[in-house]
């Protein structure tokens, strides 16, 4: 089935219609879409998807999946001729050698020989697809630990030192970045679709993921296993960025006074709410550590681990209902919490550059 599509403004005449409806003189352009094959292709694009890479390993786990897929259709169209030869040209009994050539050639020599190659290839490309020791060249590593249902991100530079954020990933376009991943509370899984493969995080275990972006741009990670009620709210932007900016942004994160000078008073109401006890802000007495780092919380995309875009509406709507927004995750709700005092540190944690 297909849907006609009239780019212009075109209306199309419906049955009963006593006159198709007028034409413009711009002229239409008709574009016959087949809806079976829509979902096709809208999943082989975009911010969260493995068959539009914008990394190396994602593009050589792109091309794994197109061999795989030719061969496997190669084992199908074979199966099918040999059906339509079988039943429509060659209806007449065959001898017992023939049968033997066709079990032996058809049903042995051909599949073996086909999966035998897609072995071979898979095997050959493994060993790129996760490149550790002096291979890795990485001159930034990224520390990611999975809680229940965010991530903590500490960008370690080669100088030793260490920048701490929460729920967005930023990385240097071109450069390789080693992940060492694991997981305060229980299993989860790593994984940046466009970027490359997922890797489990593992308590107690430390595993390891080298990825290199190739094209700038904010793609989508997300958490690839069950790991309770907001699993599907596990999830948090990744932004690829020129070399120079990321170095930027990172110097910018480096600053241990984040925070707005002017708003002594909502920094207080943070802290007497309690706030402080389970978040940490750079230049303050919060020194949590149970709950995302809120140092430059403002300059984020998103919070609640990319359940909403990022401004000081959306920051009140989550403090005061998080249980019901994000159900099973550690913050409690504060619906008591006067008006006032909620606008204002939703506004002072919007300014937290």
């Amino acid at each position: 089935m297909t849907r006609e599509i009239f780019i212009s403004g075109e209306h199309q005449r419906r049955d009963g219609d006593a006159e198709p409806a007028p034409r413009r003189s711009s002229g239409a352009v008709r574009v016959g879409v087949p809806l079976s094959a829509v979902p096709l292709i809208v999943s082989c694009n975009g911010i969260q998807s493995a068959l539009d890479p914008a990394g190396e390993e994602a593009r050589q786990v792109a091309t794994l999946f197109w061999v795989m897929t030719v061969g496997g259709l190669a084992i199908w169209a074979g199966v099918i001729a040999l059906a339509l030869y079988a039943s429509r040209w060659k209806r007449g009994a065959i001898t017992t050698e023939a049968a033997g050539r066709l079990i032996v050639w058809g049903g042995v020599v051909f599949p073996v020989t086909v999966l035998t190659a897609l072995l071979a290839y898979a095997l050959w490309l493994m060993p790129s697809l996760r490149p550790f020791g002096d291979q890795t060249q990485a001159g930034l590593r990224v520390e990611i630990v999975g809680s229940q249902f965010w991530w903590r991100v500490v960008y370690h530079r080669p100088d030793g030192s260490s920048i701490v954020s929460a729920n967005e990933v930023r990385l240097p376009l071109g450069r390789r970045v080693e992940f060492s991943l694991t997981s305060s509370d229980m299993i989860h899984s790593f994984w940046i679709p466009a970027l490359g493969g997922k890797m489990d995080l593992i308590p107690g275990r430390t595993n390891r993921l080298s990825l290199q972006p190739t094209k700038s741009g904010t793609y989508r990670g997300q958490c690839a296993e069950f790991c309770g009620r907001s699993h599907a709210l596990m999830a948090f932007p990744v932004v690829v960025m020129q070399p120079g900016d990321f170095e930027s942004w990172l110097a910018a994160r480096a600053s241990a006074s984040p925070g707005v000078v002017e708003s002594r008073s909502a920094e207080t109401l943070f802290l007497r709410h309690g706030c402080g006890d389970c978040h940490r802000v750079d230049g303050t007495q919060a020194r949590g550590t149970s709950g995302p780092d809120l140092s430059h919380v403002g300059s984020r995309l998103t919070i609640g681990a990319s359940l909403m875009t990022n401004d000081a509406e959306t920051m009140a709507r989550f403090i005061a209902h998080s249980q019901s927004l994000k159900p099973g995750s550690l913050m409690p709700t504060y619906l008591d919490m006067p008006s006032a005092d909620l606008d204002a540190i939703s506004a002072w944690l919007k300014g937290l550059q």
